[in-house]
């Protein structure tokens, strides 16, 4: 029998995601400082919308899981399918979007939600490795 999980509201998994919050704060900071020496400021926009629309994909799709598992009902595969295509799409469609209305800086956002998906994929992989590794 699993052990029953909190159910956190949205101020709760910013709290839990504070470490990546701060990352991408930081990856806006920086891309604000190196870009802007260049006065490219609608590139530095887009690519700090892109970590931004990364930042919220990814904190959605926390607060939906801890959502899911903290209900302890059965999901299933269909709709877990449904949900992440939903948020996807979601997510496409203005990064697109951005992208075709202020080309060719707007292909800034998707280097930005690209930079911010690498450092959290990293971010969560590596503590779970280490705890594999305990085991």
């Amino acid at each position: 029998k699993s052990l029953p999980v909190e159910k956190k509201s949205l101020l709760g998994v910013l709290r839990d995601q504070k470490k990546i919050a701060y990352v991408g704060l930081g990856l806006v900071v920086a891309t604000f400082w190196i870009v802007g020496q260049l006065s490219e400021w609608t590139l530095g926009i887009c690519i700090s919308l892109g970590v931004l629309l990364g930042l919220l994909n990814h904190l959605a799709t926390e607060f939906w899981l801890n959502r899911i598992i903290s209900s302890g009902e059965e999901i299933g595969r269909n709709q877990m399918i449904r949900s992440t295509m939903f948020r996807l799409v979601i997510l496409t469609l203005v990064a697109v979007g951005v992208a075709v209305a202020f080309w060719p800086s707007g292909i800034g956002l998707l280097l930005g939600l690209a930079l911010f998906r690498c450092i959290a994929l990293v971010m969560t992989t590596v503590p779970l490795l280490k705890e594999l590794k305990k085991a």
